[in-house]
């Protein structure tokens, strides 16, 4: 059953709800969303503490790396989006390589709160990320899902999210490169 939610910005003010939610493994294993943001070396380099610095840093900044859903007061998930240059690991797949040269806004990483997973909290986040791209410009907006083409898949493996998920938001698939990475996109 969906939840009801509230979805904010991450801003300065909210840096210790997106602690809270990211808890002390920085959301998965060290990566505090740093994985498509910088170098494959920097970010194996800064695992953990480091990455969590360069995320304070770009929210301390102002700019907005993400968007939080709360339950209530509480920080229950977490969309990592921006424009596609914000992500320039995204530069280095083949898989994921620009399907043309229209500008996007790029969708790179979930991570809900346990106790919510699979219930919605994904799309809610996505559906308020494409407006808030819309609002900021943006006319494309993308996802890069991993289609479980075995079957099951633990849920911390599937941090880009799932194919139901953007289908579920509206987006439609447009590319497909690799069996199990389809670029999806929604025109906002």
């Amino acid at each position: 059953m969906p939840h009801t939610l509230t979805v904010r910005p991450a801003t300065p003010q909210r840096w210790r709800d997106l602690e809270k939610l990211f808890g002390e493994r920085g959301a998965c294993a060290g990566c505090w969303c740093m994985y498509w943001r910088v170098r494959r070396s920097v970010y194996v380099k800064q695992k953990g503490a480091g990455n969590k610095r360069a995320l304070k840093k770009i929210v301390a900044s102002g700019k907005v790396p993400g968007l939080l859903a709360y339950a209530g007061r509480e920080p229950v998930g977490w969309i990592s989006l921006g424009p596609r240059e914000s992500f320039p690991v995204l530069g280095n797949s083949r898989v994921l390589a620009p399907v043309d040269d229209r500008p996007v806004w790029s969708v790179v990483c979930f991570f809900i709160a346990r106790p919510y997973r699979r219930s919605g909290v994904s799309v809610q986040l996505l559906k308020a990320a494409a407006d808030f791209a819309r609002k900021r410009g943006a006319r494309l907006v993308e996802g890069y899902p991993v289609d479980p083409r075995a079957g099951k898949m633990p849920d911390a493996f599937a941090w880009t999210g799932l194919p139901g998920t953007f289908t579920k938001a509206g987006f439609q698939e447009v590319e497909r490169r690799s069996p199990t990475r389809p670029i999806m996109r929604k025109q906002v």
